[in-house]
């Protein structure tokens, strides 16, 4: 599942996260959050022809545990995921090499 551009409609569990196969990229932002549509071209480019990386786009704020329990503080946090593991995580990516990186560090064979 290559870029997804809209936010899920109901956010996934952490339980379901924890046993994602694979790689994954959990992007916690808001629609309206201006670093996150800053962000939105670089992780569009990292994961544009990457259908061995899902992208689960969770819109993150009060009341929204899924971002609590991953610790996210900043919009929007790229967590990157190796079957359901934290390998790599972006706060504010400004660069798309930093992104291709960190796709490329979930997506590597062991």
């Amino acid at each position: 599942m290559p870029y997804t551009a809209q936010h899920l409609a109901q956010p996934p569990s952490r339980d379901e996260v924890d046993r994602l196969t694979g790689a994954a990229v959990v992007e916690f932002g808001t629609p309206w959050c201006g670093h996150c549509q800053r962000a939105q071209p670089l992780i569009e480019q990292a994961l544009k022809d990457r259908a061995d990386v899902a992208h689960i786009k969770v819109e993150d704020g009060p009341g929204q545990r899924l971002g609590r329990t991953f610790g996210v503080k900043l919009w929007p946090t790229l967590v990157f995921l190796k079957d359901g593991k934290e390998v790599a995580r972006l706060v504010r990516p400004q660069g798309q090499q930093d992104v291709l990186d960190a796709v490329n560090t979930v997506s590597a064979p062991e």
